[in-house]
């Protein structure tokens, strides 16, 4: 199942974005350190294109420690691009983003020159809670759900340095099929655009090869531990479900109860810090996804250009062949 969520409100953040990086000197963009390249959004690297870029991956106290600085260490070898990590407990995030941001911009600064910076992140990344933090109050509404922040505010975080926020926007379509599903683990995507019991599966199928030991602790599963990585997903599930008591009447287990309690665990961190994809297995899931598309724009102009061929007129005066000479007396 391909997942797809692209309400009318982020389209209206496409076009106030378009119209505010004409004025922007650096671009932060809020990714979860649980799935860096899943929470990049290729729309807004089209966007901003040339524009000196930071890589701020949220949520690290949530996420694998090494893989966290394998991701870090992906983002700062890109072009004018430096990255850092942040977590719910730093103590002083607004003068680590002023610093980087500095860095990146070494030209811009004072009353005459004030540094532009916008921040942008997918819905849920935890961006509001970070503005919250920065300026010491409540200046952003916060939640759980995708798609709380739905207007544009400025933040001064000095008397030269100005931030701009914007909503939190996904792209229209999500041509990485494992991105999709790591979205709506991580709770970007709308409720109603994805199956509970799908999305456990392929969490489940992400973590039981590195992550298993912490799946056999949280749930107490009877499987050996050297059994977990090559188990299926549907009978992990299932077990989950049963030791956790998602038990129906006559014996049987709810899935859907045991899909919500692998995602609430994986969200919370309950289940321990994970990071459910590695730089190299991103790219390839770009580049197999990219080839995909590619056949599909491919077959689609076949058929489009088949159709048109149908549709043409005979040309004016012709006739179908008539094979009638051809026939003996």
């Amino acid at each position: 199942m391909a997942i797809q969520w692209f309400p009318g409100h982020m389209n209206v953040t496409k076009k106030a974005i378009l119209e505010r990086i004409k004025d922007i000197d650096v671009v932060i963009e809020l990714l979860d350190a649980r799935l860096p390249g899943s929470s990049a959004n290729p729309m807004l690297a089209e966007m901003t294109g040339t524009r000196r870029k930071l890589k701020v991956l949220n949520k690290q106290d949530l996420a694998d420690p090494e893989r966290t600085e394998a991701w870090l260490a992906w983002y700062s070898a890109q072009s004018d691009t430096a990255a850092i990590a942040l977590d719910a407990g730093d103590t002083a995030p607004a003068q680590r983003l002023i610093k980087a941001c500095r860095e990146l911009a070494p030209n811009r600064g004072g009353m005459d020159k004030p540094l532009r910076v916008l921040i942008c992140g997918i819905p849920n990344v935890g961006k509001s809670t970070l503005l919250n933090t920065l300026v010491g109050k409540k200046a952003a509404k916060t939640g759980d759900e995708a798609g709380v922040t739905r207007i544009e505010q400025r933040i001064n975080l000095a008397s030269d340095f100005y931030l701009f926020d914007t909503p939190g926007m996904l792209w229209p379509k999500i041509l990485v099929e494992q991105s999709g599903y790591h979205l709506a683990g991580s709770g970007a995507v709308g409720r109603n655009a994805y199956d509970e019991e799908e999305v456990a599966l392929e969490l489940l199928h992400r973590l039981k090869g590195p992550y298993a030991q912490l799946l056999a602790a949280r749930y107490k599963l009877t499987l050996p531990l050297a059994d977990i990585p090559g188990a299926h997903d549907d009978a992990l599930l299932e077990e989950i479900g049963r030791r956790r008591g998602a038990v129906m009447a006559g014996g049987r287990v709810n899935l859907q109860k045991a899909a919500e309690i692998v995602i609430n665990d994986f969200r919370s961190a309950i289940l321990g810090r994970i990071t459910l994809e590695t730089p190299p297995e991103f790219e390839a899931w770009v580049a197999e996804a990219q080839v995909r598309e590619e056949k599909l724009q491919a077959e689609r102009a076949a058929r489009n250009q088949k159709r048109k061929s149908d549709r043409s007129p005979r040309v004016l005066g012709s006739a179908p062949a008539d094979d009638s000479d051809d026939l003996e007396d």
